[in-house]
């Protein structure tokens, strides 16, 4: 299991390429890998066949872990030490479920795993599975009067009268459909005590599914974050007209700047005069970061990754632009590495493209403060003692309390909504 990133101490296969007893030659890619923050393809290292698969996928393992052989056919295995499953991963490839991991049993030719503790023994009669399986129902929600609390053919039938299954009206296509999805009718929410497919259907979409590992990772962290760092909030109002008007000769000249390309170097600008907003804290000691690796939020179908522009003070406007935009594509396509995620010092959230009149972020655990940019809209304002309409865009910045207080917050905040109304300064950086 490949290291992919500083921070990465375990992965999980969400699919093997290859099948023991294919043939694999070298740059092959063999399996993929969900990191907590991304997938990876795998190549194969060397030229041979696939002899044994160690690790199957859906299964958390160290990295460096041994997942598989190749070898020669027939060449033997040697024995490993298994390694330290965590819980199965969320990651289902298409309707595939996640299986138990073959080929570390005991008796394979690598070392055989810790059994998992043994739940307590459910016993039913023969008879009483039968009648419960006909009647597609969880006989495990039965108690039994049997030797030894065995559920026996007389507790289902009493199950069964007790939560009135004979007056339910089951149509035959609903039962066949729950059976085979494993679902028991009784839990199945009806209307006039009838239960139809699409009450099947709804059941099915309300089942619990697994989060996948980056939605587990972001909802800890986040959670975490949430938890552990005293947020407070600052909100001002940018006026973009200028900004969009200058945006808009830019664009007709064939230049690639976004919105967020100049809140971005905004962001970058300010953040240098105020050094103590790119700081971190443990509650204990502040660090100061010396470069300013600006995060870009990117939402995925999967979950919301930050790739991460290093030292984005050194860059030019441009330069922004164009690693921004690689790396937001490159997360969009999966192909981001754990290292392109990490290491952030600020970070920018922009939902100005989703009709978003304000709202507020969660820091990134290690930072100590995220601006939430929301849409530019047309807003009657006062000028001069008038009433005109100007395209209006609301910043928030998100900021841990320990490290920066509520007169710092502001001035960094008015820094760049005071940059991003100076015109002459884009004209400069554009020109």
């Amino acid at each position: 299991m490949p290291k992919f990133g500083q921070m990465t101490e375990e992965s999980a296969i969400v699919e093997w390429l290859k099948k023991e007893g294919d043939y694999v030659a070298k740059g092959d890619i063999l399996f993929r890998v969900e990191t907590d923050k991304s997938v990876m393809d795998v190549e194969s290292f060397a030229d041979g066949m696939l002899i044994k698969i160690a690790v199957p996928r859906g299964v958390n393992v160290p990295v460096q872990s041994t997942v598989g052989f190749l070898g020669k056919p027939g060449e033997p295995i040697p024995a490993i030490t298994a390694p330290k499953l965590g819980a199965l991963a969320s990651v289902p490839a298409k309707s595939e479920k996640l299986v138990k991991p073959a080929g570390l049993e005991a008796g394979a030719p690598v070392a055989s795993l810790p059994a998992p503790a043994a739940p307590a023994l459910f016993r039913i009669s023969p008879r009483a599975a039968t009648l419960a399986k006909d009647a597609v129902i969880d006989a495990t929600r039965i108690q039994g009067t049997g030797p030894e609390g065995r559920v026996v053919e007389k507790d289902v039938q009493s199950y069964l009268q007790q939560h009135g299954y004979n007056k339910l009206r089951i149509s035959p296509a609903a039962k066949e459909l729950a059976a085979r999805e494993k679902l028991d009718v009784l839990m199945i929410q009806h209307t006039d005590g009838r239960i139809t497919v699409p009450d099947v259907h709804r059941a099915l979409a309300e089942r619990p599914k697994p989060m996948s590992k980056m939605r587990q990772v972001i909802a800890q962290r986040l959670t975490q974050s949430f938890r552990d760092t005293p947020h407070f909030y600052v909100t001002v109002a940018v006026d973009m007209t200028g900004l969009m008007a200058c945006r808009s000769q830019l664009k007709a000249a064939g230049a690639p700047y976004t919105v967020t390309d100049f809140i971005a170097e905004a962001a970058v600008l300010t953040l240098q005069e105020f050094p103590e907003v790119n700081s971190s804290t443990d509650g204990k000691t502040t660090r100061w970061n010396s470069r300013v690796n600006l995060g870009i939020a990117v939402s995925l179908e999967q979950g919301l990754v930050v790739p991460v522009v290093r030292a984005a003070e050194q860059l030019s406007l441009l330069e922004l632009c164009r690693q921004s935009k690689a790396l937001v594509e490159k997360a969009r396509a999966g192909k981001a590495t754990p290292d392109e995620l990490s290491g952030g010092t600020f970070a920018i959230s922009n939902m100005g493209m989703l009709d978003v009149e304000n709202f507020g972020a969660i820091i990134n655990p290690g930072e100590s403060a995220i601006l939430a940019v929301a849409s530019t809209q047309p807003q009657p304002v006062v000028r001069n003692g008038e009433i005109v309409v100007r395209q209006m865009m609301k910043m928030t910045l998100s900021c841990d309390h320990r490290i920066v207080d509520g007169a710092l917050g502001a001035k960094f905040t008015n820094a760049i909504k005071q940059k991003l109304e100076d015109i002459e300064l884009w004209k400069r950086l554009t020109a």
